[in-house]
C-alpha cells in the first residue's frame, strides 16, 4: 500500500475514532421529562367545609339563627332583631295561593300593620334555582306588585326551609322578643286564601291571635296549625 493511501486511512479511522467516543445530546423528549420530574407536586386546596347543620325550629325554644342576603344580596341576619318579635312568611311569588292572600286574604297589608308596632317580618323564599318563583327580579316584581315594604330573603339551598320544617308557602312562623319560637303554621284558617270560606264558619287569623295571646301575657292558646298552599320549591 501506498503511504498517501496509508495515510488517508490513518485520518479515516482517527475521525470515527473520535466521533465514537462522543456522547449523543438529549434528545427533546427526554428533556422535557427531566423538566417534569424536577417540578413541584400540585397542592390541592382541601375542600371548603359544608356548612353545620342547624337544629331543628321547635315551639318553645330559641328560634334557629340565620344569616339570608336579602334582594340587593344585604345579608339580614335572624338574631339582629333580638329584642322584638319577628314574623317568618316563607314565600313563592309563583304559588297561586301566595298571589290571593296577598291581594285579597290575610296577608294584605299584614306586614305594614304590624311593622307599626314594633314587630320585624321577613319574607324567605327557599326555591332552588330553575323552580318556580325563583329569581331576584321575580321577587322584585312581586314585592312591587304586593306593596311590600319588608325583605325577602332568598334561601335558595333550603338549609333554612329545612331547619323551620317550612312546607308550605304561604307557611308562617312567630318568633317572640326573647327569641323563642311560639307559632308555626297558616296565616288563617280559609285554605281557599281568599278569606272566604274558613273552617267551621268564622274566620280566624292565628298570626293576629298568637299576638292578641303575647300582649296580654298569655300563653300562646294555638301554637301550631297545618299550613296550607303550594308546596315550599326545594331543590331535589
Amino acid at each position: 500500500m501506498s503511504p498517501a493511501r496509508i495515510a488517508l486511512l490513518s485520518v479515516v479511522v482517527g475521525s470515527c475514532s473520535l466521533g465514537c467516543s462522543r456522547s449523543s445530546p438529549p434528545t427533546p423528549f427526554k428533556e422535557e421529562s427531566a423538566a417534569r420530574e424536577a417540578r413541584p407536586a400540585a397542592v390541592m386546596a382541601p375542600p371548603e367545609p359544608a356548612p353545620a347543620a342547624l337544629e331543628k325550629a321547635r315551639i318553645g325554644a330559641i328560634a334557629p339563627d340565620f344569616e339570608l342576603p336579602d334582594l340587593d344580596g344585604k345579608p339580614v341576619k335572624l338574631s339582629s332583631f333580638r329584642g322584638s318579635p319577628v314574623v317568618l312568611e316563607w314565600f313563592n311569588p309563583g304559588c297561586p295561593f301566595v298571589k290571593a292572600s296577598h291581594t285579597k286574604g290575610s296577608l294584605v297589608d299584614a306586614a305594614a300593620r304590624y311593622a307599626e308596632s314594633g314587630v320585624v317580618w321577613l319574607a324567605i323564599n327557599s326555591g332552588a334555582p330553575g323552580k318556580q318563583g325563583h329569581g331576584v327580579e321575580v321577587n322584585r316584581a312581586a314585592k312591587s306588585s304586593f306593596k311590600l315594604d319588608h325583605p325577602i330573603l332568598l334561601d335558595e339551598t333550603g338549609r333554612i326551609g329545612h331547619a323551620y320544617g317550612a312546607a308550605h308557602t304561604p307557611h308562617l312562623f312567630v318568633i317572640d322578643a326573647q327569641g323563642v319560637l311560639v307559632y308555626r303554621g297558616a296565616i288563617d284558617n280559609s285554605p281557599d286564601a281568599e278569606g272566604e270560606s274558613p273552617t267551621g264558619g268564622k274566620l280566624v287569623r292565628y298570626v293576629d291571635a298568637t299576638f292578641d295571646d303575647l300582649k296580654a301575657g298569655r300563653p300562646v292558646a294555638t301554637a301550631e296549625t297545618e299550613a296550607y298552599g303550594c308546596s315550599v320549591k326545594y331543590g331535589n
